[in-house]
């Protein structure tokens, strides 16, 4: 049995404490830390076992060297901010802690979404024998397994990979965000990217828009965006020529983000407001639903996942695979929405893996390199079961 040390007490960071309390035969003992500790004892509280509690500044490598040396887990899940992605790991390397993270780092002061000073830390993790386990959420982790579980098993070749994220649900608010609302409104606002025949290519914000009719959803509109699992996807996935990701929003969501654009309010430049700098982005942030609020009044369903499009024994073959996840379902089991539980399961099963010995490795990895077999043998039975739907290989889905 294994101690798990979660930090970040926002949505997701509830999930992972709950999954992780439903495994006692996995995590023996549970520490779920944060900035704000009265977030971790409300958590606590939904619990039927007890855990440690603890307070720490993430930002702070330090403070939280402190507390892994108190309490000394087999395994460290990082669910707080990306932007705290270097510290903690700069943390566990001191310690010799193994990491597992949900996003990759983003930089504060800019709309910069990449792998490249997360993957700096491979010699060091290598050398220390250390194990980082990069991207275990959905998307990116639950899509990347997806894609890596399709070159094992159901192709030779993968040329094209679709990513699609959509959310069918229906909070009641005018304009909310699923997670993070400075996170969202920055990976939304930002240029489209996708990679082609060796090479990315960038579109205006939300200039690229397809139609796909989801099961359980039914038709919605997808548009492009950039995500950080394309980037270690295109170093992962053999023979790839072209690869997307795609997600869903409203009209009603749309036509607020451009109002909150038109404004300033969704800049990420200091501005000055009566003496005082400001970040626009993250004052907005303040206004809006905590967006792990939203689980008792979120309804209808999430549908997440790939189209892969490739070779297999010398025919062209197209596949879906996806798991449809219903908010109000994940409510009842761990008081949560369906977009911070398909986040905060996969996290949790990668961390049993990790503790279990079962992904094992020296370096930084990101969840495609693992072997994905006993992640998709067991994510079904913690609560995100995955269909597999064969498309007609000469059909375009994305019409």
């Amino acid at each position: 049995m294994s101690k798990v040390l979660i930090i970040g007490a926002g949505g997701v960071g509830g999930v992972v404490t709950h999954k992780c309390a439903q495994h006692p035969e996995v995590f023996s003992e549970i520490c779920l830390a944060s900035r704000n500790e009265d977030k971790c004892r409300a958590i606590a509280a939904q619990l039927d076992r007890p855990i440690r509690t603890a307070r720490v500044d993430a930002d702070n490598v330090e403070e939280l060297v402190r507390l892994i040396e108190a309490e000394r887990p087999d395994v460290l899940v990082h669910v707080a901010l990306p932007y705290q992605d270097l510290t903690i790991m700069e943390a566990c390397l001191r310690t010799g802690t193994p990491y597992l993270d949900t996003a990759n780092y983003e930089h504060p002061d800019e709309a910069k979404f990449e792998y490249r000073e997360q993957w700096a830390f491979q010699d060091r993790y290598r050398e220390a024998g250390l194990m980082a386990t990069l991207g275990c959420g959905f998307d990116p982790g639950m899509t990347n397994i997806y894609c890596a579980w399709g070159q094992k098993h159901l192709f030779d070749e993968i040329h094209h990979i679709d990513i699609l994220d959509a959310n069918g649900g229906d909070h009641g608010y005018p304009f909310a965000t699923n997670f993070n609302p400075e996170i969202n409104i920055r990976e939304v606002t930002a240029n489209g990217r996708y990679w082609e025949d060796g090479q990315w290519k960038e579109t205006p914000p939300l200039a690229e828009k397809r139609v796909f009719d989801f099961d359980g959803i039914g038709p919605k509109d997808l548009y492009l965006l950039y995500h950080e699992e394309l980037e270690s996807l295109v170093q992962n996935i053999r023979g790839l020529k072209r690869i997307r990701f795609w997600m869903t929003f409203s009209q009603q969501y749309l036509t607020h983000l451009k109002v909150l654009e038109n404004v300033g309010m969704t800049g990420i430049e200091p501005v000055e407001y009566e003496g005082k700098e400001i970040i626009p982005l993250q004052f907005l942030r303040k206004l809006l639903p905590d967006p792990a609020t939203l689980g008792p009044r979120t309804q209808g369903k999430t549908n997440i996942g790939v189209i892969l499009d490739g070779i297999k024994d010398g025919r062209r073959r197209k596949v879906h695979i996806y798991n449809m996840c219903d908010h109000q379902a994940c409510y009842r089991e761990v008081q949560s929405q369906a977009v911070s539980y398909t986040t905060g399961v996969p996290a949790t099963l990668g961390a049993m893996l990790m503790a279990q010995g079962i992904w094992k490795g020296e370096g930084v990895f990101n969840v495609e390199q693992l072997d994905p077999d006993p992640f998709m043998e067991r994510i079904g039975d913690l609560g995100l079961p995955w269909q597999v739907k064969e498309l007609d290989p000469d059909s375009d889905p994305l019409g």
